[in-house]
């Protein structure tokens, strides 16, 4: 990356500023560790694994694909090239946890929160996607 790149100027309008595409970055990375991490777990499994499964009515059988569609997922957001991509199948997979938690009574605040960090790291990184939001400055 070149200089004119990291900054906007009148000769690159388009860049993305240095600092949001670092914060975007640094969201979009603890975001995706955040998404790795559960990955792992429902790999490991354990006792409170199954309670959790338990107390949202899912059977043990998805354990194992649940783990591989978040891992698949993640990857697929962490790579930059395919980040819009990844934030939109993150967006589906939050939308089910959503729906879960809301079936049985939990608070869900956390997911939405997740979903909104999901875009929030890709649009700070890609100032292409700032022409799509609806405020003007």
């Amino acid at each position: 990356m070149n200089e004119a790149e990291a900054k906007p100027s009148s000769d690159n309008p388009e860049a993305t500023p240095t600092a949001a595409k670092w914060t975007g970055r640094v969201l979009s990375g603890l975001v995706g560790l955040a998404f790795l991490a559960s990955a792992v777990g429902k790999f490991v499994g354990g006792a409170g694994l199954e309670e959790g499964f338990a107390h949202l009515g899912l059977p043990m059988a998805i354990q194992y694909p649940l783990a591989i569609l978040e891992l698949v997922i993640a990857i697929i957001y962490l790579v930059p090239q395919t980040s819009v991509l990844g934030a939109i199948l993150l967006t589906g997979y939050i939308g089910g946890a959503i729906c879960t938690h809301w079936r049985v009574g939990d608070m869900f605040i956390v997911q939405i929160v997740i979903g909104v960090l999901v875009w929030l790291g890709v649009f700070l990184r890609d100032r292409r996607l700032w022409s799509l939001m609806p405020l003007r400055t």
